[in-house]
């Protein structure tokens, strides 16, 4: 294994291999999507639901379950209940965030308003938990719980700590656990626990979502300083406008001079930017090395979410797991 990735990306892969089960995951989205007394319900939730995204999460959840040999229906119907979590955070986020662009489609937010996105984000919340109580197991409806309570409580410390000067490695890490890596670690672990494998693989797969999640957002927040645009459907030096203090940015600060420290208190804290201000910044991340250290962060989770799977029996899915693991930092290269 290594950062060379088949012509295929891994996702691809995976979506092809459990083609049937994911069929399933669909159709059981369309159905619980639909609301008998507020069309506009389904409207906002296909709009965002078929926007051709990855699908990533409930893949992650059918995948584990698969690899565990189980049998049973209710795999799908966590699938779902990851997917419709996921679903309801971006209605919230684009909210917060006043974005008016998601994988290049106009949000719901601005197609109809703050209230629809704010109030179908609640009701797709409140199926959610409608569909994790289906399979009638306590410490699934524990984990999942529990993670859309993790996920609320990392965007509110996001809030406090993206202009926050002070904001450290850890309070970033946490804030990563909370608003990406949860989701990942539960649509992983309930696959596990659903199938009744012992608690050492329960946990392993814990771990590799985990630490998937972790290497995916730190390099999201890394491609944002130097991705292709065109790939990433984000302009290079996005966060610094919205003056988000990411991984990169974080290290900076912490080995920044006095002089470059006031430059980052202008920019980030006050809002105070100016033209050329993006040029200098990027100039800053390369002398502190702060984008390479970033880039070895991510590695080193990727390698986490890698030796996680050796608990895991020897299967094609698991292959195809580790090289997802493998796939989200081989962006940076």
């Amino acid at each position: 294994m290594g950062l060379d990735t088949p012509n295929k990306k891994p996702h691809d892969r995976l979506a092809e291999l459990l083609s049937e089960d994911m069929g399933g995951v669909n159709a059981l989205i369309r159905e619980r999507m639909a609301s008998k007394h507020a069309p506009r319900i389904p409207e906002v939730t296909a709009h965002l639901v078929e926007a051709g995204g990855k699908r990533l999460r409930p893949l992650l959840t059918l995948a584990s379950a698969r690899l565990c040999g189980y049998q049973g229906p209710f795999h799908v119907h966590l699938a779902a209940t990851v997917e419709f979590i996921h679903t309801a955070t971006l209605l919230h986020d684009d909210v917060v965030d006043e974005s008016s662009q998601r994988r290049g489609r106009p949000t719901a937010n601005l197609l109809w308003d703050n209230k629809s996105s704010v109030l179908v984000g609640d009701y797709l919340f409140a199926r959610s938990f409608q569909l994790m109580v289906e399979p009638g197991n306590l410490r699934v409806l524990n984990i999942l719980s529990n993670a859309a309570a993790t996920i609320a409580e990392g965007e509110v410390l996001q809030l406090t700590a993206a202009q926050d000067l002070k904001t450290t490695e850890e309070i970033y890490l946490q804030v990563v656990r909370g608003k990406t890596a949860a989701l990942f670690s539960a649509a992983t672990e309930v696959g596990g626990v659903i199938a009744g494998v012992p608690e050492e693989q329960v946990q392993a797969l814990f771990t590799y979502g985990d630490a998937l999640g972790i290497a995916f957002q730190i390099a999201d927040d890394l491609l944002d300083y130097q991705g292709d645009s065109s790939a990433t459907g984000k302009n290079v030096g996005d966060d610094f406008r919205e003056r988000k203090l990411t991984l990169p940015l974080i290290k900076a600060v912490a080995r920044a001079s006095d002089e470059e420290r006031a430059f980052w208190v202008r920019t980030i804290e006050k809002g105070d930017q100016r033209d050329g201000d993006l040029e200098h910044a990027l100039e800053l991340l390369n002398t502190h090395a702060a984008l390479e250290d970033t880039r070895s962060d991510a590695l080193a989770w990727a390698e986490k979410a890698k030796d996680a799977m050796a608990e895991l029996p020897q299967s094609e899915l698991r292959d195809l797991l580790i090289d997802l693991a493998y796939f989200v930092v081989a962006r940076l290269y």
